[in-house]
This record gives C-alpha cells, sequence and structure tokens, in this order.
C-alpha cells in the first residue's frame, strides 16, 4: 500500500515553489520519495529550500523563472530534461492575490482598477496554463504523468474584495475540467489533471487582509473562521497527503475533479 502512494523515481516540477504553500509542496513530495525540481522567481529562496530538502537526505533542483514567461519555461524544460531525462508531475502553484485586484470596502465598484484585475487574472490563468503546456509536452511524449492546479472556494461562493482574484481562478476550474477531458479523449489516460481547492491559509498574499500587525484577526479574518467549521486557518502541511495522492499512482483513474482541503469551508450554509 506504502508504494501506492509513493513518488520513488518521479520527478516532480512545482511552480510557485518558494511560496508559502508552495515551500510545503516541494517537502512533502521530497517526503514521498520524488526529486522536486522547484521554480520561483527568486533563484536565493529556491536554493535554500533545494539545500534544506538535499541535507534531510531528498533530491531537489532549483531553478529561476517566472511562469508568465514562455521562453523562461523552455529554458527551464530544457535543464530538467538535462539533468533527468524526463518529466512525471507538474504542480502549478504560482499564482495568487495581488493588491492592485482588491477592492476595498470604501471604494466605488464602479472604479474598479481594471489593469489590477487583468493582472490578477494573467497571473492565476496564464501562469497555470503556460507551465502545462511546456511541461505537459514532455510528459505526453515520454509515457504521462500527473498535474495538479490550485483552486480555490473563491469561484464557490462569493468573496467580497478579490474579484480578479475569484475570476482567475473560476477559469482555473474551468481549465481544470477542460484539459482533463480533452487529454483524455486524445491519450487515454497517460496524462491526469486534477486540482486542489484550498480554504483559507495564511500566506505572504493574504497576511494583511486577514491579521493586524499585532496578529490579531481582522474583520475579515474573524468572519472567514466563523464560517469554517473547523474554526482555525489551514496549515500549509496539511494539503501534502492530498497533493501526494493527486501526483501518486493511487489516484491512477481520478482526473478533472478537485479536492477540498478547506476545513468545510465550501460546504458550510452559515446556519
Amino acid at each position: 500500500m506504502n508504494d501506492l502512494f509513493s513518488l520513488k523515481n518521479k520527478i516532480i516540477v512545482v511552480t510557485g515553489g518558494t511560496g508559502v504553500l508552495g515551500k510545503s509542496f516541494v517537502k512533502g513530495i521530497a517526503a514521498a520519495g520524488g526529486t522536486v525540481v522547484i521554480i520561483g522567481r527568486d533563484i536565493n529562496k529556491a536554493n535554500l529550500i533545494a539545500e534544506e530538502i538535499i541535507s534531510s537526505g531528498g533530491k531537489a533542483l532549483p531553478i529561476s523563472a517566472d511562469v508568465l514567461s514562455e521562453q523562461q519555461m523552455v529554458s527551464a524544460r530544457e535543464k530538467i530534461v538535462s539533468a533527468y531525462g524526463k518529466i512525471d508531475g507538474l504542480v502549478n502553484a504560482a499564482g495568487g492575490n495581488i493588491p492592485e485586484g482588491v477592492l476595498q470596502n470604501d471604494a466605488d465598484i464602479f472604479d474598479l482598477n481594471i489593469e489590477g484585475m487583468k493582472n490578477a487574472l494573467i497571473l492565476n490563468v496564464w501562469g497555470t496554463v503556460i507551465p502545462t503546456q511546456i511541461f505537459g509536452a514532455i510528459m505526453a511524449k515520454n509515457g504521462g504523468g500527473s498535474i495538479v492546479n490550485i483552486s480555490s472556494v473563491s469561484p464557490k461562493r462569493a468573496l467580497t474584495k478579490v474579484l480578479g482574484y475569484s475570476m482567475g481562478k473560476a477559469a482555473i476550474d474551468a481549465y481544470n475540467q477542460w484539459f482533463a477531458v480533452e487529454m483524455a479523449n486524445r491519450l487515454g489516460d497517460t496524462i491526469r489533471m486534477n486540482a486542489l481547492m484550498p480554504g483559507f491559509f495564511l500566506t505572504e498574499q493574504n497576511r494583511t487582509l486577514l491579521t493586524n500587525a499585532d496578529g490579531s484577526l481582522t474583520e475579515r479574518g474573524n468572519s472567514i473562521i466563523s464560517h469554517t467549521p473547523f474554526k482555525r486557518f489551514g496549515n500549509p502541511d496539511e494539503l501534502i497527503g492530498a497533493l501526494v495522492y493527486l501526483l501518486s499512482d493511487a489516484s491512477a483513474f481520478v482526473t478533472g475533479t478537485q479536492i477540498a482541503v478547506d476545513g468545510g469551508f465550501s460546504v458550510f450554509s452559515g446556519v
């Protein structure tokens, strides 16, 4: 049974691997036996995470690249293929919210920051589609693998303020299903695509929305906790089990789906 969930001999690429959630992802993959490729814009952070994994007996390769640059993604792919000869999995963890895509409570709803909204959409949508196109091509050529996207509870229930982010994640949900079906129709069960749907985790991107400078919760933070049946934020490491499942052979007959890891937020009516 342990072998079913093992990532031994698998080369797994993680974009956004230097973020709060991404760091947990790469460590979890390494702990499951996988060789993890850490892609992020900050090579110093990527190096530190890779060194930590290697010092613990794992295998990791840090690469500096921007997911919105096709040229940089191709260059990263060439480095990976040169080092390992294949790619078995991809985690599209790059994305998130940006300040310009947030509509504050005191702002005019008819005065949206259009450029900010566009940038949030571009980051989340094309930051997932571009790496899938670049790395997925190698996966298809070499026999297949598993792709995991990062969805959100935001398309499931309307969340105030974060319109650009919510629209981006809604597009990811549509892409997740579309790609899974297209790949299955074209290549059978060789490449699977699924998604994690995290609830609320404290990251660098949402920390100022959810907590005050002294660490106490903002009004929004308190509201989220009250609407989460577990009555707490998630720990990034609590995403690892579902991620490893989707990357491993244990999910061989699973595609086009989402796994909610949200403490019950998406199913709670508030009553």
